[in-house]
C-alpha cells in the first residue's frame, strides 16, 4: 500500500507540472502522438484486412489441395504455365486409383452457359461437372433437397444443384425442388439448393450451378482440361499426400527426374503465405515510420525533462534536504516522463483506432478492438517515457543538495 501511495504522490506532482507548462507539455506529446496514431491506424487497418483475408481463405478448404494446370500465384514467365498440357480425365483416373492418402477426390470441369427457368435468363452463370464427392472436398452442403449421388453420375442424371443466389435470380419466392431449369441447350431437374456461403474477395460463392459431369461433358468433350480436388480427413496428412500427388502425376505424364513439374498443386496455404509476403513489409514500413516519430517526440520529452530538472534544480535540494533519497528523486522524474509520454500515447491509441476503423468502415470491412495494438501503442509510449526521461531524472538524482538550495 506505501508504495502505491508514494506512486500515486508522484503522479499528483507529474499532473501539477504538467498543468503549469500546459502549452509545453501539448507540444512536448505531439511526437508521441503522432508516433502511436500512425502505428494504431495501420496496425488496426491491416489487422482488420488479415481477418476479413483468413474468414476469406476458410472458404477453401483447408485440408484440400487441387491438382491444376495454373499455380494459383503465378511468379515468373506466365508463358511457361500457359503452355503447358491441360489436367484431363486420364490424371484424375490415374489419381483415383493410385492416391491411397486421399480421402476424397473429385474432378472439376468448369464452364459458363445460360441458365434458364420461363421468362427468367442468367447468362455466363458457372456451370461444375463434378462427381458426389465434391461435397467432400469443398465442403458444400444442401440446405434444401440432396446433392448429386453416385447413381446420378454413373448414369448421367440430367439433375443439377443451384446455388442460393440462382435460386434467388430464377425462381424467386416459388419453390425451385423438382423444378425444371434450362442450362445452355439441356434441361436439368433441381435436386438440391446449396447453403449460402457469401463472397469471396467480392465475388459470390452462391452464383453457381453443380451437375454429374457426364452430362456436361457430353457438350464439351472429355479432352476438357478440368482440376481434380484432393481431400484428407487429417491434415497431418497434407504433406504426404502432396508427395503421392506429384509421383503419380509425374508418372503419368512422363516427367523426366530432372525436369520440374508441368502441373501445380494448389492449396489454402499458398494464398496465405502470399497475403503474409505483402503485409509483412507494410507492417515494416509503419513500424519505422512511427519510430522516427516516437524518437521525435522522446527527443521533444528529455529536452522539456531537462529544462524541467533546471527549473526545479532548488525544490530538488529541499526535497533531499528533507531527506529524499536517490531513488525517490528519480522515480518522481521518471514518473512524469512516463505520464507525459502515456498521454501523448493514449490519446494516440484513441485517434488511431477511430482512423483505422474509418478506413475499414470505408472498405466494408468489419471494424473491431484489436487488444494487441492497445498493448504495442502502450508498450511503445512508456518505453519512449522511460528512455527519454532516464537521463534527466539521473541527472536530478545525483544533484548535490547544498548546491541545488542555493541555485537561483
Amino acid at each position: 500500500m506505501y508504495a502505491f501511495s508514494v506512486i500515486g504522490e508522484y503522479l499528483r506532482m507529474a499532473f501539477t507540472s504538467l498543468k503549469a507548462n500546459k502549452m509545453r507539455s501539448i507540444l512536448t506529446t505531439l511526437g508521441i502522438f503522432i508516433g502511436v496514431t500512425t502505428i494504431i491506424t495501420i496496425f488496426t487497418t491491416i489487422q482488420g484486412m488479415r481477418v476479413y483475408v483468413y474468414e476469406q481463405f476458410s472458404n477453401i478448404g483447408a485440408s484440400t489441395v487441387y491438382v491444376e494446370k495454373y499455380p494459383w500465384v503465378i511468379q515468373g514467365d506466365f508463358w511457361k504455365y500457359r503452355n503447358r498440357k491441360n489436367v484431363t480425365w486420364k490424371e484424375y483416373q490415374a489419381l483415383s486409383k493410385y492416391a491411397h492418402i486421399a480421402d476424397h477426390i473429385a474432378p472439376q470441369v468448369l464452364t459458363f452457359r445460360t441458365v434458364k427457368y420461363r421468362n427468367e435468363a442468367y447468362d455466363r452463370i458457372m456451370i461444375i461437372g463434378t462427381t458426389q464427392e465434391y461435397k467432400d472436398t469443398d465442403g458444400v452442403n444442401p440446405e434444401n433437397g440432396r446433392f448429386i449421388t453416385d447413381l446420378d453420375v454413373r448414369r448421367n442424371h440430367p439433375v443439377c444443384v443451384i446455388g442460393a443466389e440462382i435460386k434467388e435470380k430464377l425462381f424467386k419466392d416459388e419453390a425451385a425442388l423438382g423444378k425444371r431449369i434450362k442450362i445452355g441447350s439441356k434441361k436439368y431437374r433441381v435436386a438440391g439448393i446449396l447453403e449460402k456461403r457469401g463472397n469471396f474477395f467480392g465475388q459470390s460463392m452462391d452464383n453457381y450451378v453443380i451437375v454429374p459431369i457426364g452430362t456436361i461433358q457430353g457438350s464439351t468433350g472429355t479432352h476438357r482440361g478440368m482440376r481434380i480436388a484432393l481431400a484428407v480427413r487429417d491434415n497431418a496428412q497434407l504433406d504426404n499426400l502432396k508427395d503421392e500427388i506429384r509421383g503419380i502425376m509425374r508418372k503419368v505424364r512422363k516427367v523426366a527426374p530432372m525436369e520440374e513439374d508441368d502441373f501445380a498443386i494448389n492449396q489454402q496455404d499458398q494464398l496465405a503465405q502470399t497475403f503474409e509476403s505483402i503485409t509483412g513489409p507494410l507492417f515494416a514500413i509503419v513500424f519505422v515510420i512511427g519510430g522516427i516519430s516516437l524518437l521525435v517526440g522522446g527527443i521533444g520529452i528529455m529536452n522539456i525533462m531537462l529544462v524541467s530538472v533546471t527549473e526545479r534544480t532548488k525544490e530538488i535540494g529541499i526535497r533531499k534536504a528533507i531527506g529524499a533519497r536517490k531513488r525517490n528523486i528519480l522515480s518522481q522524474f521518471l514518473i512524469e516522463s512516463v505520464a507525459i509520454a502515456s498521454i501523448g500515447g493514449g490519446l494516440g491509441i484513441l485517434a488511431g483506432y477511430l482512423l483505422g476503423n474509418l478506413l475499414l468502415s470505408a472498405m466494408d470491412l468489419s471494424i473491431g478492438v484489436s487488444v494487441s495494438s492497445i498493448m504495442i501503442g502502450f508498450g511503445f509510449s512508456t518505453t519512449v517515457g522511460i528512455l527519454a526521461g532516464f537521463y534527466p531524472a539521473w541527472k536530478a538524482a545525483k544533484l548535490n543538495p547544498i548546491d541545488a538550495l542555493h541555485y537561483e
